[in-house]
């Protein structure tokens, strides 16, 4: 029985035999790695993966689309939103190897953002990614400062992830088609990245960029008059002027003022 794609899930199944082998040929998954996958759909990922490393451990939503999974005697399944699964808990299977998780999905586009995020939480545990995202978001991933598309997604994944747009991927490579280009999306996991407390971070990057086309003086620039934190730091710049390192420094900086 044909799955009809439910457009409340996001869903858009790949199905060109030459992009999943670039996408696979990406990933180069080797027998034995502890390897999830999120949001397998009808499998045109979940197969040549599983045939390479043995065993895979999937994330689905989608209720009928898990119980067909549960049929593949090398797919440990979990139907749940990934939102609410933490990669900590998942006990692996023992022939996996390694203590880190090897993550690869064609995201929802809806909530990919939130997904980027929920993951960030636990990179610790993940030794990679590969995403399939809509093309603007993976834009805006590995934007450089002093570009239309460097923004808050930039600097929160950049202080974490060293991060590559491996392949382009077309519509008409899924069925249905989204209306938009698709791209795979590589993040490896910084082994020593600067020591910061991510609320924070989080919380100076979101107002700097509250209003980007103007001096960060309105905003960033206030936030800081308020903490008296403002000296030394340059507020007569746009907020997408601004490199990674600086708002790093920065919320560095702040954490560590007497309260």
């Amino acid at each position: 029985m044909k799955h009809i794609a439910r457009k409340r899930f996001g869903q858009h199944f790949l199905s060109d035999g030459g992009i999943i082998d670039a996408i696979v040929d990406a990933i180069a998954p080797q027998a034995g790695q502890r390897m999830l996958e999120i949001g397998p759909g009808l499998a045109a990922l979940t197969q040549p993966l599983v045939e390479r490393v043995g065993h895979l451990t999937v994330i689905e939503l989608d209720r009928d689309l898990a119980q067909r999974l549960r049929a593949h005697a090398q797919l440990s399944v979990i139907e749940s939103d990934v939102l609410k699964v933490d990669l900590r808990n998942i006990a692996p299977v023992p022939a996996q190897g390694g203590v880190k998780w090897r993550v690869v999905g064609n995201l929802p586009y809806n909530i990919s953002t939130p997904i980027l995020f929920h993951l960030l939480e636990q990179v610790d545990c993940i030794e990679d990614q590969h995403f399939m995202l809509q093309k603007e978001v993976i834009d805006r991933m590995v934007a450089q400062p002093c570009t239309a598309a460097y923004g808050r997604l930039s600097v929160m994944l950049q202080w974490r992830y060293a991060m590559e747009n491996v392949l382009f991927v077309p519509p008409e490579s899924f069925d249905p088609p989204p209306r938009v280009d698709s791209a795979v999306v590589r993040m490896l996991p910084r082994s020593q990245p600067a020591q910061v407390n991510v609320d924070l971070l989080s919380e100076i990057v979101q107002v700097a960029f509250s209003q980007r086309r103007k001096l960060v003086r309105h905003t960033l620039g206030r936030w800081l008059e308020a903490r008296a934190a403002a000296e030394g730091f340059d507020v007569q710049r746009r907020a997408e002027e601004i490199p990674v390192a600086e708002y790093v420094a920065l919320a560095q900086r702040v954490a560590a003022m007497p309260a």
